[in-house]
């Protein structure tokens, strides 16, 4: 740190947000997760650890709020050769189940499932492994996917470090279904695995806009451990000129002294990811975001750890031209990671 310079631009072989750090140095470290093998819509997400690392050395390290909080150490690990592969070899398993709209009662579909709920399996050691390794070093933990099914591992580990978490969820979608098109592991069942799979007591939900009834349902019979603040409720509370100071009150008393956050970055107005897979009209915006995990903070509980999920570069893996415009999204999401690895080292 001695002849690192943080106001100058970010060197050509420096880390995650041009920092000098390795990760033994590092207080916090960041697990990227190449995996997009569910993706139902757009796709992309599985380049989206190395486009937020590319975008992120644009930003300026002195944060207004925090000061230089990055003087503790963030580092990432390189991604693994194995979980690159198996996301190539799932995905292309997947995609006859995808284009089917599911498996349906397709004896031929429902073996190629359980081939690919396999590979999810192997994805959720991975993280899992690599989380708990981590955590039992002392280190901060961050995940940074790919799809929203890749931070189950994650928050498994978690679970045994911190037993009375609870999660903050930001998303559009409520990514409560049950296996969805046959997929165990679904980046849309993420958290019916969790609540389900693991021991977690609260599950607190915002920016949710799209789900079937099921998943409504589902909700109102798990009500006492999940808390959804739906976004067209959310909208016509401030419609009505209720502050948003006010709403993140509401919403941060549900949440335990200590808070992990997973945050799928369609859960913001599409303005700012365009090109995620699965994006929805509405939403928070990302100063909105900033602010109640700001407050989060500030309540006097911990953020004990995260996972950011969905920001896509476009589809880089069919098209030989990537959209230019397409750096936004990495662009935003850079920065949202960056404000999340603040208030976690606070």
């Amino acid at each position: 740190m001695k002849t690192f310079d943080p106001n100058a631009a970010a060197l050509k072989d420096s880390g995650i947000f041009g920092l000098p750090f390795s990760i033994d140095e590092a207080e916090l470290v960041l697990v990227p997760v190449p995996w997009e093998v569910t993706t139902s819509y757009g796709r992309g997400t599985a380049q989206g650890p190395q486009a937020v690392l590319q975008a992120s050395k644009q930003i300026d390290l002195f944060d207004l709020d925090l000061g230089n909080f990055f003087e503790a150490g963030i580092a990432m690990l390189d991604e693994s050769k194995d979980v690159q592969r198996w996301n190539k070899e799932a995905s292309f398993l997947a995609q006859e189940i995808i284009a089917e709209g599911g498996v349906d009662a397709n004896p031929d579909l429902q073996e190629i499932a359980q081939k690919v709920n396999q590979y999810s399996v192997q994805l959720n050691e991975y993280v899992y492994t690599q989380t708990k390794n981590l955590l039992d070093q002392g280190k901060r933990v961050g995940v940074l996917g790919g799809d929203h099914s890749t931070p189950f591992g994650a928050i498994s580990a978690f679970l045994e470090k911190y037993p009375d978490m609870g999660i903050l969820h930001f998303d559009a979608h409520a990514d409560l279904r049950d296996t969805f098109e046959g997929f165990e592991y679904s980046h849309a069942s993420i958290m019916h695995n969790v609540i389900e799979k693991t021991p977690l007591k609260k599950l607190v939900q915002v920016g949710i806009r799209d789900f079937c009834e099921e998943e409504f349902e589902y909700i109102k019979k798990n009500n006492q451990r999940i808390v959804t603040f739906f976004d067209a409720r959310l909208a016509e509370q401030k419609l009505n000129g209720i502050q948003w100071s006010t709403l993140c009150d509401e919403i941060i008393s549900h949440l335990p002294k200590e808070v992990y956050v997973s945050f799928d970055i369609d859960g913001l107005d599409p303005r700012f990811c365009p090109h995620t897979g699965t994006p929805v009209p509405g939403g928070i915006d990302l100063r909105e975001a900033f602010y109640l995990i700001k407050k989060v903070a500030e309540s006097g509980r911990k953020i004990i750890g995260f996972d950011l999920n969905e920001v896509s570069p476009g589809d880089v893996v069919l098209s030989e031209i990537a959209d230019p415009a397409a750096e936004w999204d990495a662009n935003v999401g850079a920065r949202l990671l960056y404000k999340l690895c603040g208030w976690t080292l606070r």
